[in-house]
């Protein structure tokens, strides 16, 4: 298609693409079939948004979501004398099945024995009339599933449609669990798009003006609805496929969600730590609750389905996982402040730029992201219809009918109550869920700030052996020049050359550091990139060290203490407060310091061992009652070598939320390894809530005081601030706006280590061209420790080589002695004789 010419300040060159999301609904709740054809005739204006590849019939996917349409399901069953219940009283599952015949079967005789197992009714099946005399691609009809509607009617122990639909989202999780247990050679291919007592799902691998003929049932004048919300969908992360188009249950997403590693990782570390009043033994039916593999989009309509489920209305779970920056809205009120603080300990924001429009079937709305990276317009007809879309003129509205049109702005969410019959306004509904628990005073009573703590000695320890230390964590004088001292004067990083052309850390000939075999993940689609200066207002690093309040505790019984520190650097003052925590929260809070040093006399086998019992101590401190666990190497010395810090911590994280632990504690990195933003981020990023880089700290004050320019705290204090903003800058470019966001989140990949290193302790990692094992890296930090305590070692530190070349240093693309010989003229030599085709010997210029 042609390009529109460029005019005014419109310029075709600066056309970008995204997903297309949009809903149409009406105010009253009143059903009809026009509205959804005016929903299908928004996902064809829509088109634009949706990708499509060298095949013009096969693209990344649409649908359509609306409530259910009872009068069409009511006549289409009598035809197969089923009478179904009055609405409310029956829910229909969408279900995507295998072709093969035996593995269809074994889906539908196991989605059967769950609902009467459950307690409920199995009251017939449907085939979804499809129309396959329509244009599609070979490869679409080679994925195409075969689709079916299961209809579900309520048993004797379920009174009213709220329990019916809690009833069918446990009857399709745990189905779900059997048959990916039974390990059917075609059972992929299953997929429940929906199932619910309100809403129904159309969608597959279809083209945005496809999805209304493709099926019948859209075409049908019985199919009425008040809602109709669509999607088109622009493949960033994943390949194309029938169950990744959206719309999903609950919601449709423009956008992506950066921290979804992280997100489901803090999902699955609540596994042995929650509760529901509301699922009761249910619960433990829903695990897991993500299978591996699932888009960020689908992440996040199961967790936002859990908490519905769970028995919080649905606006108050979307501000629990997309919440507006509240940390530095000094204008925001007190008492929505305290409720997004309140929250803020529960759930990690799902960060990322996002437009999502969602629904229950009761009520339709749609939000932003803290940033307002996508975008969403609406507009209000005189009608009661409100019509919102990734952008404005979706549908044709003459202009004396429209009474309002405006856009979503950042954080802020518009809601459609149909069983009110009115718009709730943003203001209205947030002033409405803040003021419904006195959160402010909650907060004021369950909130220490680690800042706000009696002082401890500030002083930095300098040791006699500072550079025996130094030397051991691998410490040169590089490290003080380029990274330390400009962070110390100037509190912000000095200012470098982009590129590298040293090798990498597995090819490097220097004994490296475990934080060089990471690199840094992108964001894919975060366009533009989030400029941390410019955007202080949404950017935070907040964090809250310590155990996790249960997620689901819609009660809020006695919630827990929550320690919180403006950022997560801790100098000494802050370091001697978390060790003395419990005399400072009359024992709420117990701090456990793991040693993850071990005698150098062990060797490289060590390590292993050594990390088992770490792990196995780990969970003892926990059941002993202790809720804060400090990851040090401070003890380390002649005789005892260091494990390499970020190797320990994500160890222990991840060993937690194995055993579904992780949210009963919090975890503290003391380490002497730590002193760039990187080493920082990958902590963060292996779950570290906080970080006290002790050497670093003591290094600062040992130069303070020798060259008397600056006085140590100032060093210190400047250095920390340098810090936070480079991890600022770290998650900006990840597109994620808060440090809680980031921890755990996982976003590096490894460059150079073994496969079944990274498995074992950093799983979930990408690692493509393996490397050095556990063990090489054991014989490294050896090695390192052992340069650094021998007796005949050098009385300063190295000169390093890593950002400058030297002779004794790391190996570079361009040593002086390349540049030299790139800079002299060549020396003219005689031509070389060239054979012709008779085999005589000639000059070229004869030969020519």
């Amino acid at each position: 298609m042609d390009q529109p010419r460029a005019q005014g300040l419109y310029d075709p060159r600066h056309e970008h693409d995204a997903c297309g999301v949009g809903f149409v609904a009406h105010i009253k709740g009143r059903k009809s079939h026009k509205l959804i054809e005016q929903g299908l005739q928004i996902l064809r204006n829509l088109d634009h948004r949706g990708a499509v590849g060298a095949d013009p019939l096969m693209g990344d996917g649409a649908g359509i979501l609306i409530q259910l349409p009872d009068q069409l399901y009511r006549e289409e069953l009598a035809r197969q004398d089923v009478a179904l219940p009055p609405a409310g009283e029956y829910g229909v599952g969408m279900i995507f099945l295998p072709k093969e015949h035996a593995s269809r079967r074994a889906c539908e005789q196991e989605l059967e024995r769950t609902v009467r197992a459950e307690g409920q009714r199995v009251l017939g099946w449907r085939d979804v009339p499809v129309d396959h005399t329509m244009p599609m691609s070979e490869a679409v009809k080679a994925s195409e599933p075969v689709i079916r509607q299961l209809f579900i009617g309520r048993g004797p122990d379920v009174m009213v449609p709220d329990a019916l639909e809690r009833k069918l989202y446990v009857i399709r999780k745990t189905a779900s669990h059997a048959i990916r247990a039974l390990n059917l050679k075609h059972g992929r291919e299953y997929f429940v798009p929906s199932m619910s007592t309100r809403t129904v799902v159309y969608k597959g691998l279809l083209l945005a003006g496809q999805v209304g003929t493709y099926y019948r049932d859209l075409a049908d004048p019985r199919a009425v609805s008040a809602i109709a919300l669509v999607h088109q969908r622009f493949s960033t992360n994943t390949f194309p496929a029938w169950e990744l188009a959206h719309p999903y249950r609950m919601v449709a997403h423009n956008g992506e969600i950066n921290t979804v590693k992280g997100n489901v990782n803090w999902l699955n570390a609540r596994t042995g730590a929650i509760a529901s009043p509301v699922l009761g033994e249910d619960l433990a039916k829903l695990w897991p609750l993500i299978y591996p593999g699932q888009s960020d989009t689908a992440s996040f309509d199961n967790c936002l389905e859990l908490l519905t489920m769970a028995g919080y209305p649905l606006a108050h779970a979307m501000m629990m996982m997309i919440p507006e920056a509240w940390e530095r809205h000094t204008l925001m009120d007190d008492n929505r402040r305290a409720f997004y603080e309140y929250h803020a300990a529960m759930m990690e924001p799902w960060d990322g730029p996002a437009a999502l429009a969602f629904t229950d079937g009761r009520q339709v709305g749609a939000t932003l992201d803290r940033n307002g990276l996508r975008p969403a317009r609406y507009l209000i007809t005189d009608d009661d219809l409100v019509i919102l879309a990734s952008e404005a003129g979706v549908l044709a509205v003459p202009e004396p009918r429209i009474v309002k049109k405006w856009r979503l702005q950042p954080g802020r969410m518009l809601l459609i109550d149909m069983e009110a019959g009115r718009i709730i306004d943003d203001k209205e509904l947030k002033d409405q869920l803040a003021n419904a628990r006195p959160y402010k005073q909650w907060i004021e009573h369950i909130r220490i700030k680690l800042d706000d703590l009696p002082e401890a000695p500030a002083e930095v320890p300098a040791g006699r052996d500072l550079l025996l230390r130094q030397r051991a964590f691998g410490y040169t004088l590089e490290d003080l020049k380029f990274q330390l001292l400009p962070m110390a004067h100037d509190g912000q990083e000095a200012i470098g050359s982009m590129g590298n052309d040293t090798p990498l850390a597995v090819l490097s000939g220097q004994d490296k550091s475990l934080y060089a075999y990471f690199r840094q993940l992108f964001a894919q689609v975060t366009n533009p990139a989030i400029d941390p200066i410019r955007e202080q207002l949404v950017m935070s690093l907040v964090s809250f060290i310590g155990p996790k309040p249960n997620l689901l505790d819609i009660n809020n019984v006695n919630p827990p203490l929550r320690l919180e520190v403006a950022q997560p650097i801790l100098d000494v003052a802050d370091m001697a407060k978390i060790r003395k925590i419990g005399r400072y929260s009359k024992g709420k809070f117990r701090s456990f310091e793991l040693d993850i040093s071990y005698p150098a006399a062990w060797g490289k086998q060590g390590i292993e061992a050594r990390l088992a019992s770490l792990c196995a101590q780990a969970v003892d401190a926990i059941g002993q009652g202790h809720n804060i666990l400090v990851v040090s190497d401070r003890q380390a010395g002649r005789e005892r070598v260091a494990i390499p810090a970020l190797l320990a911590t994500s160890a222990v994280h991840q060993h937690l939320v194995n055993r579904g632990l992780r949210t009963s504690t919090g975890l503290v990195v003391e380490t002497g390894s730590a002193r760039e933003v990187h080493h920082f981020a990958l902590l963060a990023g292996y779950g570290a809530e906080a970080i006290h880089p002790y050497l670093a700290m003591e290094t600062l004050a040992r130069h303070a005081t020798d060259a008397g320019t600056i006085d140590a705290a100032q060093a210190i204090g400047n250095y920390i601030k340098a810090i936070g903003k480079g991890l600022q800058k770290v998650l900006s470019k990840m597109g994620i706006s808060t440090y809680m966001s980031y921890t755990g989140a996982q976003i590096f990949e490894a460059v150079g280590l073994d496969s079944e290193l990274v498995e074992r302790y950093f799983s979930g990692t990408a690692s493509t061209i393996g490397g050095i094992g556990l063990f090489e890296l054991a014989a490294e930090a050896l090695h390192l420790h052992e340069a650094a305590w021998a007796d005949d070692a050098r009385p300063a530190l190295d000169g390093g080589g890593e950002y400058a070349w030297r002779a004794d240093g790391e190996a570079h693309l361009w040593t002086p002695d390349s540049i030299a010989k790139l800079n002299t003229p060549p020396v003219p030599t005689a031509r070389p004789p060239m054979r012709n085709t008779r085999g005589s010997s000639t000059s070229r210029r004869a030969a020519s």
